[in-house]
């Protein structure tokens, strides 16, 4: 289903499939999703995404398609990707952002201390 799905967008929009950043390319046999779950899910969300609007022209269709993928793989975590976006682990910003989370969390952490133990005083 994927692979119809894609070649389908792609005849529809007259440009190559678009791909999450960190899919593989990987081909198996139609309506089988458990054999290609990633992008069978990236399409299902897509899908479900695309069909909230209703499009009047070819170009309307394309901007959300764009504007859907730019969210993905730059705007929106994934619990996978221990709640990083797809483009930071590609770009290997990934390690850097969840140092820098930790130092928050112990900084954070600390100062609850010091605030609970000047109210128990």
């Amino acid at each position: 289903m994927a692979r119809c799905l894609t070649k389908f967008m792609s005849k529809l929009l007259n440009h190559p499939p678009v791909k999450p950043l960190l899919s593989d390319e990987h081909f198996s046999v139609d309506y089988h999703p458990q054999t290609q779950g990633k992008i069978e899910r990236w399409h299902q969300t897509l899908k479900n995404r695309i069909l909230l609007e209703n499009y009047y022209l070819p170009g309307d269709l394309e901007a959300s398609i764009g504007r859907f993928v730019d969210h993905y793989n730059h705007r929106r975590y994934h619990e996978s990707l221990s709640n990083l976006t797809p483009a930071d682990v590609y770009f290997g910003r990934g390690q850097t952002i969840l140092l820098e989370r930790e130092s928050i969390k112990r900084n954070t952490i600390q100062k609850r201390r010091l605030q609970h133990q000047k109210k128990a005083a």
